[in-house]
């Protein structure tokens, strides 16, 4: 993407707001020069989104560097502040607002977090991911691609550099997750670049040399990696309830406190908890006819729903079919969504794939969608094998948490109508600056995809045993937002979580262990997923009064992810709630 192209746009669209004012004039601009700092101070990202301008470059994290971001941050915040909100029209009322929150959000991140510091899989975007994008998607000639391949990795040992003279003690989970992934990058580097240098052997082979002495310099770094900062490794994994706060309230542009999260999550955890017990018992009985009331003790809510679970745990796939298990599912969902005509289906492509090797460990699946710059691309849902060296046992404890059932859920939530729609529908999404296509809410992303969960099940689709999956996803929403705020701002320990998600939310141990990991590894983003849930069935409730026996709920889907992706609140705002 060009800038000519990236400024042509923003003049038609702004000339066709035929009331702007000066404000928005000097908003636009502000906004233009701020967005051209950040994918120029942000190569991988830029790449991400569809913006291939610095597809040869990688983020610079020397001292120097991230010294001279944070002034300018703080710069475009004094501009920004000194443009009257109240005189932007249209769009830009909103976005003006969302731009200053992440800006502010920079400056935290850069005052107070400092994770180029402490935590090394920061740098994995830079070593590993910046390579897989450029592999990834066909969005221009291998001609064209190659040469941005060969200046990144000839950019690699330079990141290695800063890496090694940037962190100091960083947790001990973290560093042990990066020896993981340095390794999956590795092999990325190796093996995995061969879609794209296959499509022109010269190229190939002249990039051989060059991708040898890539994978050596990662291995000296995986070496280092284990040799002297695992070590030292001896850092807290907990943020500390202050910057948890603070850093809760960006990530989530939520009007509900840290107190009011945890107040809403033990509430919903024990009515949840009631709701898949009584979907459970008619299954039980179903499943278990021979069975002594008496003796089965159906009074024991967790007797019951657990003996449910373990029952539809027993149908699941393995390492060998799960992507094309996940692969027929999506097929299934998305024709329930057209006969129930529950909300649009964007005419757009979607591959299921294997989750490449150095993206795994922390979570089973994940959508990859094209960047919002990128009009043309294809979206990836990624699932999940299990990594090689898991025993047998944990390999099945995991498919059993991923049976047939569960993953029908788990594909309405990433796929569809969950992200994957969601997505499509954002990056259609038209506004006189590229703010809200570039800074997207997680929480209104999240929370949609948790919200469809319900929908779908309210629907019928997969009949009880997917609604006691869905149920059973709504727990784990609800543990992983008392998780997220426990470890990060408590002291919430490994027994008591493990207590928490595997008898309060019916996980199985190998999802268990996964998720403390993943617990430890991020902070406020395990949140999302219920804040952003419960700001959607608020949001839904309140149209439903507002219209009563008029309320149409494709109607609704549809204009709630007409918006793009911007803060629940701001959505509300928007259709007059």
């Amino acid at each position: 993407m060009k800038v000519v192209i990236t400024a042509g746009v923003l003049l038609s669209l702004s000339m066709l707001n035929a009331a702007a004012t000066t404000q928005d004039d000097a908003f636009q601009k502000n906004a233009h020069d701020y967005i051209e700092h950040y994918l120029q101070a942000n190569p991988e990202e830029a790449t991400e989104l569809g913006d291939h301008r610095f597809d040869g470059q990688l983020t610079d994290y020397s001292p120097e560097a991230r010294a001279k971001d944070l002034a300018t941050q703080k710069e475009f915040r004094d501009k920004l502040n000194s443009i009257d909100g109240s005189q932007l029209t249209g769009a830009n009322n909103i976005d003006f607002r969302i731009l200053k929150e992440n800006t502010d959000y920079q400056i935290f991140q850069a005052e107070e977090l400092r994770a180029p510091e402490w935590n090394p899989l920061v740098y994995m975007q830079s070593l590993a991911n910046s390579l897989y994008l450029l592999v990834a998607r066909d969005f221009a000639s291998p001609e064209k691609r190659i040469p941005n391949l060969r200046q990144r990795m000839e950019k690699i040992p330079r990141v290695i550099a800063q890496a090694k003279a940037n962190l100091q003690h960083p947790p001990r989970v973290h560093t042990e997750t990066a020896i993981e992934q340095t390794q999956g990058a590795i092999s990325l580097v190796r093996e995995g670049l061969a879609p794209l240098l296959d499509q022109s052997p010269r190229m190939k082979k002249d990039l051989t040399p060059l991708q040898e002495k890539t994978a050596a310099a990662m291995e000296d770094y995986k070496k280092w990696l284990q040799n002297d900062l695992l070590p030292r490794s001896d850092g807290d994994f907990r943020l500390g309830a202050e910057k948890y706060r603070k850093k809760l309230r960006f990530a989530l542009a939520s009007d509900l406190s840290m107190e009011e999260i945890m107040k809403h999550a033990t509430a919903d955890l024990q009515q949840t908890q009631t709701a898949i017990y009584e979907t459970a018992l008619p299954l039980y009985k179903k499943y278990f006819p021979s069975a002594d009331p008496a003796a089965a003790g159906l009074a024991d809510k967790h007797k019951v729903t657990a003996g449910v679970l373990d029952k539809l745990a027993e149908q699941h796939p393995d390492d060998a079919t799960v992507v094309d298990y996940a692969k027929k599912i999506v097929t299934e969902a998305t024709d329930f969504v057209k006969q129930h005509d529950l909300v649009t289906v964007p005419n757009m492509p979607l591959d299921v794939i294997a989750m490449p090797e150095f993206k795994r460990g922390i979570a089973i699946a994940y959508c990859d969608a094209p960047g919002p710059l990128d009009k043309t691309g294809k979206t990836f849902f990624a699932v999940a094998p299990t990594p090689k060296d898991w025993s047998k046992e944990r390999r099945e404890s995991f498919f059993r948490e991923y049976n047939n059932y569960m993953i029908r859920d788990l594909t309405v939530h990433e796929a569809m109508p969950g992200h994957f729609l969601q997505l499509a529908r954002a990056n259609e999404f038209r506004a006189p600056t590229l703010v809200r296509a570039i800074f997207q809410s997680g929480a209104f992303v999240e929370g949609w995809a948790v919200y469809c969960e319900q929908m779908m099940a309210e629907q019928g689709y997969g009949g009880p045993e997917v609604k006691m999956q869905q149920l059973k996803m709504r727990l784990r929403a609800i543990c992983n937002a008392v998780l997220d705020q426990s470890i990060h701002a408590g002291n919430m320990n490994e027994k008591e979580a493990m207590d928490l998600m595997m008898k309060e939310g019916y996980q199985q141990e190998g999802e268990a262990v996964a998720k403390w990991k993943r617990a430890r590894l991020t902070s406020a983003q395990l949140s999302t997923y219920f804040v952003g849930a419960t700001e959607h069935l608020d949001l839904r409730a309140a149209e439903q009064r507002k219209l009563g026996k008029d309320f149409n709920l494709k109607k609704y889907n549809d204009q709630v992810v007409s918006y793009g992706s911007p803060p629940v609140k701001y959505v509300r705002e928007l259709m007059g709630l």
